[in-house]
């Protein structure tokens, strides 16, 4: 692995926890020498990610689509900026400039980010890590909903596994370390087959 993208949000949140999170993040991420690959901009827990991993030494690349760019406040002091025409062409760099993902505390944007790199993971499109990085709590009833989607046969065990979910980073990280994806294939069944 070489560099993990850190899906976050472009506000502060609530609480300190949520900075301190992104902070120890940072660090783990640093100590490994594992790369940044985040959304360019240098705004709310982005920002604070991003500041942290350079202050320490490490790389931060920033993909941000030109219609964000000033929007977004890109950051002007990383170790690579890429700008995209699109959100679709942003998310599809990241992707491709990234070992693993890991979502910590955000929006709308956060979810749909590493719902879809997930969903990517499940159709065999990648297989790499993906995972929550449960800071003060945030992700509680989001995992308890993907364990209901599982109970409802919605979504196969195999493939529920496969977004970890942990407090801690270094204990993300070990995981996507040593993580198999799952020889179990996604398809749609047709009803009465």
């Amino acid at each position: 692995m070489k560099n993990i993208c850190v899906y976050c949000g472009s506000n502060p949140g609530r609480i300190e926890a949520y900075a301190d999170g992104a902070r120890a993040l940072a660090k783990a991420l640093v100590d490994r020498g594992l790369g940044l690959v985040y959304g360019g901009a240098s705004v709310g827990i982005m920002g604070l990610m991003a500041d942290s991993v350079l202050q320490l030494g490490g790389r931060a690349v920033g993909v941000i689509p030109e219609a964000l760019k000033q929007k977004e406040i890109e950051h002007k002091g990383l170790s690579e900026l890429h700008v995209t025409k699109s959100m679709h062409e942003r998310k599809t760099l990241m992707a491709e400039l990234s070992d693993g993902f890991i979502a910590l505390p955000g929006g709308v944007g956060t979810l749909e980010e590493i719902f879809e790199i997930w969903t990517w993971a499940q159709l065999g499109f990648h297989a790499k890590p993906c995972g929550l990085l449960n800071v003060a709590g945030y992700y509680d009833t989001l995992t308890t909903f993907l364990d209901h989607t599982v109970a409802e046969q919605f979504v196969k065990p195999a493939h529920r596994s496969t977004l970890m979910v942990e407090h801690a980073p270094d204990t993300l990280l070990d995981r996507f370390a040593s993580y198999q994806p799952p020889t179990v294939h996604k398809w749609i069944e047709k009803s009465g087959t």
